[in-house]
């Protein structure tokens, strides 16, 4: 796997290894170690080594960047407000859970619920993700979540939206090459319960059994194909694919049928 560019010069950074005499540190130690060093006004941090630690990032604030060699574990990124995580592997659930603002980069796959009710903040995956990607992901006064996802996405994608912008591209970018999945590109039940936000799927056709309750399937308008460009941009700088090739196939858009896709099943009386 080709590295992830480093954001910042390594002599600027301060290393931490999460593996001491052959066996991986807790989550608590590692943890405790990274708030120590941002105490002391460090705040470009090398994590090496990192197997499945938890809760890296959480709740960290302001002007931080970490560059993660390894796989972190669950909720890299949870309360996240403003600080950078770039990860040069996999990573495993619930990243960037909750997050308020800021950047996680992932050179590889990520798990399920990715992204959970983020209200702000941007992921890029390079590969594919598991199941519940996106759910409850929100904007609120001016702040909207973004995930581009550069594989494939699972089952309830985008389930229970309401705002921000997911983006899958189901393409298989290694090293050298860059091909295009042909397979399924998202699994059932996409944008279930969706009441707010946008899906983009690069695909020609969404069949309308694949969509969960309360979705809907559009065409991209010359607003929209503008809207997604940048990220997708973003995108193909962190992991060397050349745009024009995301260009070459067109996208549909998932949106709400309306703003309550369950009112019927509950109070109907009411409203």
């Amino acid at each position: 796997m080709k590295a992830l560019e480093m954001p910042f010069k390594a002599d600027e950074a301060v290393r931490i290894n999460a593996i001491e005499n052959d066996t991986p540190l807790s989550y608590k130690k590692l943890n405790q170690l990274i708030h120590d060093e941002i105490e002391k006004g460090n705040k470009r941090i090398i994590l090496d080594n990192v197997a499945g630690q938890r809760f890296i990032g959480a709740a960290l604030h302001g002007d931080i960047k970490i560059y993660i060699n390894g796989v972190p574990g669950n909720d890299l990124g949870i309360f996240m407000d403003g600080p950078k995580i770039y990860v040069n592997g996999n990573s495993e659930d619930q990243v960037g859970n909750t997050m308020n603002s800021g950047k996680i980069v992932i050179n590889g796959n990520t798990g399920d619920v990715t992204g959970l009710s983020a209200r702000g903040g941007e992921i890029f995956i390079k590969g594919s993700v598991g199941y519940r990607v996106g759910i409850h992901v929100k904007e609120y006064k001016g702040k909207m979540p973004k995930l581009v996802i550069g594989g494939v996405c699972k089952e309830y994608f985008g389930e229970y939206m309401a705002g921000g912008m997911l983006i899958v591209l189901g393409l298989k970018i290694s090293d050298n090459t860059i091909e295009e999945i042909d397979d399924q590109k998202y699994g059932n039940c996409l944008g279930s319960g969706i009441h707010g936000g946008s899906i983009f799927i690069r695909t020609e056709d969404v069949p309308e059994h694949m969509l969960g309750i309360g979705a809907k399937v559009i065409d991209l308008t010359e607003k929209d194909n503008k809207r997604i460009q940048p990220y997708i941009e973003e995108f193909c700088t962190y992991f060397g694919v050349k745009e024009e090739i995301i260009w070459k196939k067109s996208f549909k858009k998932i949106v709400p049928a309306s703003k309550r896709p369950y009112g019927s099943n509950y109070c109907i009386d009411l409203v």
